[in-house]
């Protein structure tokens, strides 16, 4: 009888064990907090399981059990709660050792920071076609607006919250997988999965639905054995997973990028990116990363508050702990938002940094890369983003409009702010340029073009700009038409010219109307200029005579 007792007992708490863990799937980590908790209970639940009986003899007899008592207590329950305090110990121990307190410097090692001088390293702009300029709360508005047009896929999924940047061919993009809009429509719809994903271009504001040829069963928004999260964490048991980001790789096709950690400092302290885990979520495939090896495609590693986080050790620790609380000597944090610009085919994360009194200004900032960690550092002072963002606000304070979080670029050697300014409804209604030295000195305007004009007048007017802008380096080149677009932008019609060799050519139309004699099949002498982009601005061409139009 005693022992159908106690395997009784056992096999109830193996049940809620394993229930415990299909629910939460916490990682099987010595650096993960909640796996020390766990032994805890189980350490004194097994302890209180080996010794039911006598506890429960010995309270009958005497309501209470002395601690003398406790010594007559079977062999195997002592040694379960002897581990719970070594438990608790290697616990607070771990804690100690990973605390800034004892480790400063090692928390102001795990980011390296490179400084490099702005006007230099940070190539001139004349429109902006690199930076994430609207915000994840206006990319919603447009997705949700794309998907409200389908009328089978809305009643059955929506957009997820949360947007990825990422980078595809040089651009910036944010995506989203949808979502099962409830469990019973995940129920009705699993077989086939999610359909598609929606992309927006944070720079054009444009918003599109990519439909899938096969759906995507591992999702967040699934349930049971599909759930995504529950998926990878059961295939990598002893991982770390600190979040699972939405990409697309350079074919479009769709992946969960989820990245592990693991304690740098002591048990827990300094938690900082290991590798990644890469999820098909159409078939559910995974494929474990370290870091260095990650896919150049994949953007979303290190997650813009991991970085900033580690700057901020970097910052306020790289002088000893007492530093940081008292004296503050050189102390340097990052300010509370950030935004991504593109550089080559990396999202690198954008932060200004101020010192730790909070005076509202800027002594430098930073970018970080997302993928690698590696880290520029540009001391240009001036007004704090927020300021920036105010100053926008207030020249346009008529209309009430909001300004998203800016971005730091290069106007003839001059640090500019540049921002959207959007209305009630989250749609962007203008752009708004601001000098970071004198941010009293504020462009805004309806277009990129028209507020890039009227900020470098007023820098001209300033004597801010004292020397000629240099001359665009040129190229010739013979080119066949493979395709043309006519393109309606806020500038008026752009004629792209995409070649054999896939260079894409571009001028607008009101510059030169000869454009429309272009046709596909023409082979053209062009002179245009030379750009990091891979669009080049046409210069002039030359339609040349080829043996069919001879004929003819």
């Amino acid at each position: 009888m005693k022992k159908k007792i106690y395997l009784l007992l056992a096999l109830l708490l193996i049940l809620f064990l394993g229930g415990y863990y299909y629910i939460t799937y916490p990682a099987v980590n010595i650096h993960e907090e909640q796996f020390w908790g766990v032994a805890l209970f189980v350490c004194i639940l097994c302890g209180a399981i080996c010794a039911v009986r006598q506890l429960s003899d010995k309270l009958k007899r005497h309501h209470n059990i002395h601690i003398k008592e406790l010594k007559s207590l079977p062999f195997l329950a002592k040694t379960f709660w002897i581990l719970a305090v070594l438990v608790v110990l290697v616990f607070l121990a771990g804690e100690m050792a990973g605390s800034d307190f004892f480790r400063a410097k090692s928390y102001a090692s795990l980011l390296k920071v490179k400084e490099y001088e702005f006007s230099k390293d940070m190539q001139e702009s004349s429109e902006v076609t690199d930076i994430a300029l609207m915000d994840t709360d206006s990319a919603r508005i447009f997705g949700n607006r794309k998907i409200g047009s389908l009328s089978n896929v809305v009643s059955q999924y929506e957009v997820e919250d949360d947007y990825t940047q990422i980078a595809i061919d040089k651009v910036p993009m944010k995506v989203s997988s949808l979502k099962y809009a409830s469990f019973f429509k995940w129920f009705n719809n699993r077989k086939k999965g999610v359909p598609g994903y929606v992309k927006v271009n944070p720079v054009t504001s444009e918003a599109e639905y990519v439909a899938l040829k096969q759906g995507m069963k591992y999702v967040p928004s699934a349930y049971l054995n599909d759930n995504l999260q529950r998926h990878v964490q059961l295939k990598y048991p002893t991982k770390i997973i600190s979040g699972y980001h939405f990409e697309v790789d350079d074919a479009g096709d769709p992946y969960y990028v989820c990245p592990t950690v693991t304690a740098r400092i002591g048990l827990f302290g300094g938690m900082d990116v290991e590798g990644a885990i890469l999820c098909d979520p159409v078939d559910g495939a995974c494929q474990y990363y370290p870091v260095e090896e990650i896919p150049s495609w994949v953007d979303s590693v290190y997650s813009g508050d991991l970085l900033t986080r580690k700057y901020d050790w970097y910052g306020t620790l790289s002088d000893g702990f007492w530093n940081s609380k008292i004296g503050q000597t050189g102390c340097r944090v990052t300010t509370d938002d950030y935004g991504y610009k593109i550089i080559g085919d990396d999202v690198w994360v954008y932060t200004g940094v101020t010192s730790v009194n909070g005076d509202q200004s800027n002594i430098g900032f930073i970018l970080v890369n997302q993928r690698t960690s590696e880290a520029k550092y540009y001391s240009v002072s001036g007004a704090e983003e927020h300021s920036a963002m105010a100053s926008a606000e207030g020249e346009v304070q008529e209309k009430g409009y909001r300004a998203s979080f800016p971005s730091l670029i290069n106007v003839g050697g001059v640090p500019t702010y540049i921002m959207v300014l959007k209305d009630a409804a989250g749609l962007v209604k203008m752009y708004a340029m601001v000098n970071v030295e004198q941010y009293n000195m504020v462009a805004t305007a309806n277009s990129q073009t028209a507020v890039f004009e009227k900020y470098k007048n007023m820098l001209s007017s300033s004597g801010k700009i004292t020397e000629e802008p240099e001359e665009a380096v040129t190229g010739e080149a013979q080119i066949t038409v493979e395709d043309i677009q006519y393109i309606q932008t806020e500038d008026g019609t752009v004629v792209y010219l995409k070649s054999s060799d896939g260079a894409v050519y571009k001028q607008p139309f009101q510059e030169n109307e000869q454009l429309i004699k272009i046709s596909v099949g023409d082979v053209l002498q062009i002179v245009y200029e030379e750009s990091e982009s891979g669009i080049y601005p046409l210069n002039s061409f030359e339609i040349l005579p080829t043996p069919h139009k001879e004929k003819e």
